[in-house]
Order: structure tokens, then sequence, then C-alpha cells
């Protein structure tokens, strides 16, 4: 079950490759993170996100597919014109 989210989660993705994405992420400790920038390639395992240069010290982050499925992760896919086109949520 877990492993057919996983590929479903991946497949999903790969149709947003070059698109405009924002990630909020737990940082522990009752922290979040937020990160913006385009999603690069995806893995069999993980995603890689291209961050904006002008907002982040480091130029790319991975996230594993289990991070989105275990809601330690929730990603936001853009238009090009601004508008929400996808979101992976909490629910």
């Amino acid at each position: 079950m877990a492993k057919n989210a996983l590929a479903e989660i991946k497949n999903s993705l790969d149709c947003h490759i070059g698109e405009k994405i924002k990630l909020v992420a737990n940082g522990g400790r009752r922290k979040t993170v937020e990160r913006s920038g385009v999603l690069e390639k995806t893995y069999p395992s993980v995603f890689i996100v291209k961050l904006d240069k002008d907002q982040h010290a480091f130029e790319r982050v991975s996230y594993s597919y289990a991070d989105i499925l275990t809601e330690q992760v929730e990603l936001t896919v853009y238009n090009d014109d601004g508008q929400i086109r996808i979101q992976y949520t909490a629910q």
C-alpha cells in the first residue's frame, strides 16, 4: 500500500518538473522551514528542488516522497501566473 502511494506521489510530481513550488517542512522542535524554488528533478526515492538564489544560502534541497506521505513536508505547485496548481498538504 505505502509503496503504491509513494509511486503515485512521484508520478504526479513528474508532471511538474520545471515549475515553481513552495515547501513547508518540519524543522524539528516546533519549527517549520519555508522554502521556494523550482522542482528540478525526480528520482525513484527523492525529488530535488533548486532554491531561489536571493532567498536561500544554499542552492538545492532534496526530500523523499515519504516526507510528503508522512506529512513532514507540505508542497504547493504554482502556475506561471502565480495561481496554485496542486497542493500536497496534511489533510
